[in-house]
């Protein structure tokens, strides 16, 4: 993946996932899931939602904003989403983050990094992608057609949420 792939032709606004695409992410999914009694090949988040113990929730909960935290302290840019940024700067495009992410790692890994974007939705601010509620709503605040928008991230669910908000995507593999 270069940044030259990175087609703004028709674009009005870049939205970006966090980790993976603008910052480094060391995230033990498997960890976490096992913490939390998830089965490995389901959905983290979904599977926590749906706990009906309020306690057993609130303590997953708990451990995976402990696993985000640990690994927002070490977060750092990644060369190609600093490259990516600093060329829809170059574009004087307007740019937001929606991640699935919690508020607080999320501030901390922004904040680390001085990443010039200030519009960032986290799970809090939206249902989880890739449910497309937090794209629509960027675009929304932009004024602008989701079709007109194009939202890079590293994952299937960037590129599902993408498609279901009727944006382009680019999906960055390293």
């Amino acid at each position: 993946m270069s940044v030259e792939q990175m087609n703004l032709t028709g674009i009005k606004g870049v939205i970006f996932d966090l980790d993976g695409t603008l910052v480094e992410s060391s995230l033990n999914f498997t960890q976490m899931r096992a913490d939390v009694g998830c089965p490995q090949n389901e959905d983290i988040l979904t599977f926590v939602d749906a706990i009906a113990c309020a306690e057993a929730k609130a303590n997953a909960h708990r451990a995976i904003l402990q696993h985000e935290l640990d690994d927002a302290q070490n977060a750092k840019w990644l060369p190609i989403g600093k490259a990516m940024v600093e060329k829809v700067q170059a574009h004087k495009l307007p740019m937001a983050i929606v991640t699935r992410n919690c508020r607080q790692a999320t501030a901390i890994k922004v904040a680390n990094n001085g990443i010039p974007i200030d519009n960032v939705l986290t799970r809090e601010d939206a249902p989880a992608k890739p449910d497309p509620t937090a794209l629509l709503m960027v675009a929304n605040t932009w004024q602008l057609q989701p079709e007109d928008c194009l939202y890079v991230g590293d994952f299937i669910y960037d590129q599902q949420a993408a498609e279901n908000a009727g944006m382009r995507w680019l999906l960055v593999k390293f």
